[in-house]
């Protein structure tokens, strides 16, 4: 019989490095024991799947520049930028569904917050899809060559104003962004150095509508620049790779997993644990560390599932495929309702985490979509055990860690009717919050 300790460690496996467990997978995980777990759910392969995507994406192209205001060609055009966007939404939240490997859409998931880039300025799906694919390629890799690809992906660029940044008149937004928020943290450089910086990411420009970067040496600063103290005729990728050695990258990246992954409310472990596991920027053994690191465990750090997070999960656990359903915009509609959408972060800093998911508005329209998705899913997990075992049984398919005396209580009453119980179940607060 597994212990409270080892559910709650298998349980935050499957919540946090993936999205939920499939039905029957939990039971499985805790009779195999925590070696095997952590072998299936610290899965660091990553995922190369553009051929495959592409072709299930039915088309997603360069549509050219936009046509004249006014002129049919231009509701076409709407249209067809309508339909990438919603394809390639759905695409991602079936790839996060029904992956073989889902610590690997969870890592892409997680750096898409991390390099936040919306869709509401870029403004071309294909942009947006080829992003997708470098974390997808990166998401669990090296982050110095991540950060080399990132620097000079098209959606990025556009974003934050890099096709704009010259010489004469330099943009700083990117290399403000690229210090403080993607390879540094606050605090960690000084405003010479996102002047300076600017300069260094000078020269590179884009053709919007097919995401093709080209390097430009004569817009670009060639003179020495001095950043954190180092004289340099720095570019993107020079300049990318200083960054990225710096002590406080390791620093940064630590905190952002730790934050995301573990507590949004302590530090991380200052043992050099953790450091030593990035020591040479590879994030398989960082997240191997972290997953392993005895803090990870501590009942103390429980954290609340973001709306796509939990909305993932459970079409999981009901066996649901987004597209299957007759209406999966409503149910899109519903996690942008809550605030949370794909291809569209909020602003440069990404989502929030953990509590600030709570609020009254977002457990109304958490409750409206489940009731939605309960009525094609799969309740056989608790409809096919005897009555009196259905409330542990639930426990179980949801990967729960354990019911609180409020909770059962409350399942109990509803015992006799297998989709009100996986209502409740998925709305539960031990659902919601990973303990």
């Amino acid at each position: 019989m597994p212990t409270l300790e080892e559910r709650r460690l298998i349980s935050r496996w499957s919540h946090r490095f993936g999205f939920g467990p499939k039905p029957g997978e939990f039971r499985a995980l805790l009779d195999g024991g925590i070696d095997k777990a952590y072998e299936k759910l610290i899965d660091t392969t990553p995922s190369t799947l553009e051929m495959e995507v592409s072709q299930y994406l039915l088309n997603i192209q360069d549509l050219g520049d936009q046509p004249a205001p006014n002129s049919q060609q231009v509701v076409t055009y709407a249209n067809e930028k309508r339909r990438q966007i919603r394809a390639i939404t759905i695409w991602w939240l079936n790839m996060m569904t029904e992956s073989a490997n889902p610590l690997s859409e969870r890592m892409t998931w997680f750096w898409h917050g991390h390099w936040a880039t919306s869709y509401q300025k870029v403004d071309e799906p294909l942009l947006n899809l080829i992003q997708n694919f470098t974390l997808r390629r990166n998401a669990t890799g090296n982050f110095r060559q991540m950060c080399k690809e990132m620097v000079v992906d098209a959606a990025l660029l556009f974003w934050l104003d890099g096709q704009t940044n010259t010489v004469k008149a330099p943009n700083e937004n990117l290399a403000r962004e690229l210090m403080e928020l993607f390879i540094l943290g606050v605090d960690r450089y000084s405003e010479n150095d996102v002047k300076q910086s600017a300069l260094a990411l000078t020269g590179y420009r884009l053709k919007k509508s097919s995401g093709i970067v080209t390097y430009r040496p004569d817009l670009h600063y060639s003179a020495p620049l001095t950043i954190l103290g180092k004289t340099s005729s720095f570019d993107a990728l020079t300049l990318t790779d200083f960054l990225v050695d710096q002590d406080n990258c390791a620093r940064f990246i630590i905190e952002r997993l730790w934050y995301r992954f573990v507590s949004s409310s302590t530090p991380p472990p200052a043992d050099g644990s953790l450091q030593s596991a990035f020591q040479n920027r590879e994030l398989a053994s960082l997240i191997k560390a972290l997953a392993k690191h005895p803090s990870f465990n501590n009942p103390a750090h429980s954290q609340v599932k973001s709306p796509l997070e939990w909305l993932i999960s459970s079409l999981r656990a009901l066996n649901i495929e987004l597209d299957s359903l007759p209406n999966p915009d409503s149910v899109i509609n519903g996690i942008d309702a809550m605030g949370q959408k794909p291809f569209y972060p909020p602003n440069v800093g990404g989502w929030p985490a953990d509590e600030a998911w709570l609020s009254t508005a977002s457990a109304q329209t958490r409750i409206s979509i489940a009731q939605y998705l309960v009525k094609f899913g799969d309740v056989t997990p608790i409809s096919s055990v005897p009555t009196a075992q259905r409330v542990d049984a639930m426990a179980d398919w949801l990967g729960i860690v354990n019911w609180s005396d409020r909770t059962r209580s409350t399942l109990t009453n509803s015992l006799q009717d297998p989709t009100r119980l996986a209502l409740l179940g998925l709305c539960s607060p031990e659902y919601v919050v990973n303990a």
